[in-house]
């Protein structure tokens, strides 16, 4: 038997939804980029409050924007439906390299946001996936220039830096926007 891996050394790629068909496949919304990348993952870690369960992945296909998958001894309906609102995790350690520049969106949350005035903004809570570029929902903090929750884009003319040693992020942004 496969040990659970710890709960900080997962990442969650994903998210069953609902039930396709009447042989036990599930829907699953993809976080990565592209969605049909969660499919190269074959052990699934599933987190839903304090339940985890270890499944296998047999099969899945992309189907318009979300994937529909088989997972292995799922094989009816009503107890697929059961799975609905589980996170789909994997351990850290199989996510692929990156190069130099870039990162997981994981490894930015929690970073401390600082203009080029070096004003702390707040930190980065959480990233929003839009149709013209990724956005950064940066929620204050203490020590954070106001209380204002802002909507930052995550460009290249925005982000000037990411420092993950040292927690920050650097952005070309006017405060008062």
């Amino acid at each position: 038997m496969n040990a659970t891996p710890a709960a900080d050394d997962l990442v969650v790629l994903g998210k069953i939804t609902s039930v396709h068909g009447v042989r036990g496949e599930v829907k699953v919304y993809s976080f990565t980029d592209p969605i049909d990348n969660l499919l190269d993952y074959q052990r699934w870690t599933l987190k839903r409050d304090a339940e985890v369960r270890q499944m296998e992945l047999v099969s899945g296909r992309l189907q318009g924007k979300v994937l529909v998958a088989k997972l292995k001894g799922l094989d009816d309906r009503e107890v697929a439906r059961t799975y609905a609102g589980f996170e789909i995790c994997v351990p850290r350690e199989q996510l692929p390299d990156l190069e130099d520049g870039e990162f997981y969106w994981y490894q930015l949350v929690g970073l401390k946001v600082i203009d080029m005035q070096g004003q702390l903004l707040g930190r980065l809570d959480h990233l929003l996936e839009t149709g013209a570029n990724d956005v950064m929902v940066v929620k204050p903090c203490a020590g954070s220039l106001d209380d204002r929750e802002r909507l930052l884009p995550y460009t290249e003319q925005c982000v000037q830096g990411i420092d993950l040693a040292a927690g920050e992020m650097r952005v070309d942004w006017d405060a008062d926007f």
